[in-house]
């Protein structure tokens, strides 16, 4: 059964989930925290380290570098040659951890192949790891303890809240089983108490899964994956995917098509990605605070 019943008359727009409208509220709110933490004397501090010049990283970053400095964070970008051995970039990690100005460590991913990125990732100290990749973070979000999760999963998690969408009970496929997105999505929707269905690249019958899902969540890289007939009357369709197709920027979602069947649904742009950097944002304050608090 549908979550949302707005078809009766077979012509009804689905609601468009703004990750962009609501992630200005989200900024609007750290904001506030920013100045708070700058009156007792705190500045917090974002480092992103980027590693050669890949184009998608590049604009990331300096999307990350604008929203830090519209909220009052602190940040910089250290900018890492394509040929960097990992123990050299380990060793920046290393200065990074130690130092008091730095309260959230990104890392830009992805890293050259030659890079050992889980040795990377491990590297960053726990209570700076604001992308929330640490195994220590994502073992507390399996747990449902309090931690730095992911921000991109929790960016649609701070979604479904905006738009009151309902999620225990509710049957969730998640497309993509990547440590970035599909596996903390999982574990933050089983820990909302929804019947959660996840699928990656060795699902036999995609079509089948995804059917049965009131919430499809769909972040694996690839354009038009999901087509009208391979999603309910009436679901909650969220698309993180980011690919360029003639130019133009598409997510994952036959998007014009599958919207026929939608309650509601997330446009690419301007669904998930401005959540994702808002996430950011609310993390590296949220660092902040867990270490006054310790």
């Amino acid at each position: 059964m549908a979550i949302f019943n707005f078809f009766d008359d077979g012509k009804r727009e689905p609601i468009l989930m703004s990750g962009k409208k609501v992630a200005e509220e989200i900024k609007k709110r750290v904001a506030e925290e920013v100045q708070e933490l700058k009156k007792q004397g705190i500045t917090p501090g974002l480092a992103v380290i980027l590693v050669g010049k890949d184009p998608a990283s590049e604009t990331y970053v300096k999307m990350k570098s604008k929203a830090c400095k519209e909220v009052g964070i602190f940040s910089f970008v250290h900018r890492l040659p394509s040929g960097i051995r990992t123990e050299d970039l380990l060793e920046v990690i290393d200065m990074l951890n130690t130092s008091p100005k730095i309260h959230g460590i990104l890392v830009q991913l992805p890293l050259p192949s030659h890079i050992d990125t889980n040795q990377v990732l491990e590297r960053v100290a726990i209570e700076k790891d604001v992308d929330g990749f640490h195994p220590y973070n994502m073992g507390r979000l399996v747990e449902g303890l309090d931690g730095l999760v992911p921000c991109t999963p929790l960016g649609v998690m701070e979604l479904f809240k905006a738009y009151k969408i309902p999620l225990e009970g509710q049957d969730v496929c998640i497309v993509g089983a990547s440590n970035i997105v599909g596996k903390p999505m999982w574990a933050l929707m089983l820990n909302s108490n929804a019947t959660v269905d996840i699928c990656h690249i060795y699902t036999r019958d995609l079509k089948e899964h995804t059917r049965r899902a009131d919430i499809l969540i769909v972040g694996v890289g690839k354009p038009g994956l999901i087509t009208e007939d391979m999603v309910k009357d009436g679901a909650v369709v969220v698309d993180i995917g980011i690919n360029r197709v003639n130019g133009k920027i598409v997510g994952d979602v036959d998007f014009d098509r599958v919207k026929r069947r939608a309650s509601y649904i997330t446009p690419v742009p301007g669904g998930v990605g401005p959540m994702t950097i808002a996430m950011l944002l609310q993390n590296t304050v949220k660092a902040v605070k867990m270490k006054k608090a310790r």
